[in-house]
């Protein structure tokens, strides 16, 4: 009888590596739907960059996919303005995947559109009070969708209530410590301590061209003073010799 050599086949039994879960950077979605938007969203973002710039543990992002259950990338977001404290001022988030970073933001702002608007105050709305975002604002610089076209909304006891505005009609931010209001139809946010409003990009650059203006002009009429001065002392030097 002839003998079969059977091979026997080994069965690893080693885990398998779980497969890494990919969360998108980008949803597809366009920044904004009109240059009067992505100008209220830019604006916005730099003013408050610039006034939180000394503080290293105030990050202000913008239109960042933020992530708010672990392993299902669908489960996403995208704030149009946000500001998180207690999180560094230049930590290099590509997204937000709130597990890692610990929190919610403490400031949400949304610029609703006729595209946005029921979500932003449907689904974003219940969705911002249950991840537990402190304040959330909604502006529409067209004033087409929201009446009032700015609003905030406070937790108090995990539940949104309206914030009442001042007799200026603006709306204060505790998470901020400012308040916001619209001037010429755009978004604007004040220093309450100050009563000065933050500038916008726009402005900052030409108060910078404004101050070195008057620094040449300065610096301008201190060299024509300087040339006068040297004129008349070798007038008085000639009448002397």
């Amino acid at each position: 009888m002839r003998m079969v050599r059977m091979a026997t086949q080994v069965v690893s039994t080693t885990p398998a590596a779980p497969v890494p879960i990919y969360y998108p950077e980008s949803d597809g979605r366009p920044l904004a739907e009109t240059e009067v938007h992505i100008q209220c969203l830019i604006d916005s973002r730099e003013a408050l960059r610039a006034h939180f710039r000394s503080d290293p543990q105030v990050h202000v992002g913008a239109d960042l996919l933020l992530y708010y259950e672990e392993g299902e990338p669908r489960q996403c977001v995208a704030p149009n303005v946000f500001v998180v404290r207690g999180l560094a001022r230049d930590e290099p988030l590509r997204v937000y995947k709130l597990w890692e970073v610990g929190k919610a933001p403490d400031f949400v702002l949304e610029i609703t559109s006729r595209g946005t608007r029921y979500e932003d105050l449907g689904v974003k709305r219940g969705l911002y009070e249950t991840l537990g975002v402190g304040e959330y604002f909604l502006f529409d610089p067209l004033g087409e969708y929201l009446q009032p076209p700015l609003q905030g909304f406070r937790l108090a006891e995990g539940v949104y209530q309206p914030i009442t505005g001042s007799p200026e009609a603006l709306l204060p931010s505790e998470a901020l410590g400012l308040e916001l209001g619209i001037q010429d139809g755009f978004l604007r946010f004040r220093d309450p301590r100050t009563g000065e409003w933050l500038r916008t990009p726009t402005e900052r650059v030409v108060a910078h061209e404004d101050a070195e203006a008057r620094v040449a002009a300065a610096e301008a009429r201190a060299a024509a003073a300087e040339a006068e001065l040297a004129r008349l002392r070798a007038e008085l030097d000639r009448r002397r010799s």
